[in-house]
This record gives C-alpha cells, sequence and structure tokens, in this order.
C-alpha cells in the first residue's frame, strides 16, 4: 500500500509539536522551523540525518522495530500515536494493521539438552550463557552458586544490566 503521504505528514506533525527544550536542546534565535529540525530528530533516534529524511519522506517500509521504537522516544509519541506509527509502518510493508507483529516475541531460551550438558560437563569454572539484553538464560552448578545473588529466588528473568 502506498501511504507515503500519510506517514510524511504523521512524522512531520509530530516533529513540529515537540520544543526542543522539550528534550534538551537550546532553541537558538535563528529557528526557521516550528518544534525539532529533522537533524535534531535524527541524532536523538540514532540514525543518520539522510536515512530519517528517506523516513520522513514516507519510505517507512522495511524500517525495524528498534528504528520505530527510536522515533517514537525522540518525538515523545504517547501509546496511541506510538501504535499508529507501528500501524503505518506495517501497512507500507502490505501487511494489514490486524496482522502479524513487526516485533518477535521476545521468548528466548536455553532449553536446548545439548546446552544443558555442555555447561554441566564444565565443572571448574563458571559457565552461563546470556542474550545481546544481559538476561541470564542458563548456568551451570558453579555459575547458578556465583551469581545467585543476581539470580534470587525467582520471578523475572535475572539480568546482569539490572542487577
Amino acid at each position: 500500500m502506498d501511504n507515503r503521504g500519510e506517514v510524511r505528514e504523521f512524522l512531520m506533525s509530530r516533529r513540529s509539536k515537540v520544543a526542543p527544550a522539550d528534550v534538551g536542546i537550546p532553541a537558538g534565535a535563528n529557528r526557521r522551523v516550528r518544534g525539532l529540525r529533522r537533524a535534531e530528530v535524527a541524532v536523538l533516534a540514532g540514525v543518520s540525518v539522510e536515512y530519517y529524511a528517506k523516513l520522513e519522506r514516507g519510505a517507512i517500509g522495511g524500517a525495524s522495530s528498534s528504528v520505530l521504537d527510536a522515533l517514537a522516544r525522540a518525538l515523545l509519541l504517547d501509546d496511541t500515536e506510538r501504535a499508529h506509527l507501528f500501524d503505518l509502518a506495517r501497512a507500507a510493508d502490505g501487511i494489514p494493521t490486524s496482522g502479524r507483529p513487526r516485533r518477535r516475541a521476545a521468548t528466548q531460551s536455553a532449553s536446548r539438552p545439548g546446552l544443558h550438558w555442555t555447561l554441566d560437563a564444565i565443572t571448574d569454572g563458571v559457565a552461563f550463557v546470556r542474550n545481546p539484553q544481559q538476561d541470564l538464560l542458563a548456568t551451570n552448578a558453579l555459575g547458578r552458586a556465583f551469581y545467585s545473588p543476581v539470580i534470587g529466588e525467582g520471578g523475572r528473568r535475572p539480568n546482569l544490566a539490572r542487577f
């Protein structure tokens, strides 16, 4: 579906609503645009100015969930506006809004028996498996003892960064 105009209008209108002071940027005296400049949004979202300009021109199809999340944070979108941004991206990808989510389920597990056998075979040192978010997915016996303050009594998945 070609929704470039709707994407362009949405991103430009949200960019114009965010004052530089809202995101900690000094306003300066020579501002020709109301709200944030494209370069400022790009910096806040952690993308290049060229890529943000491409997105704002409506070429949002194929944008990753992390880029869309970063844009939502940079533009201070509320939950409804964020959902609309993701819906626009889904539509640009040709996926109906009632279709699959853009983000994969975050169920990462280290439940493969071979992995547990390998970890249990390591008896002379701490061994663990973690994901990129620093969640502890599996440990050997020594690792469970060493990381017991992190692991705790259960509940949330143990996370090294949060600890």
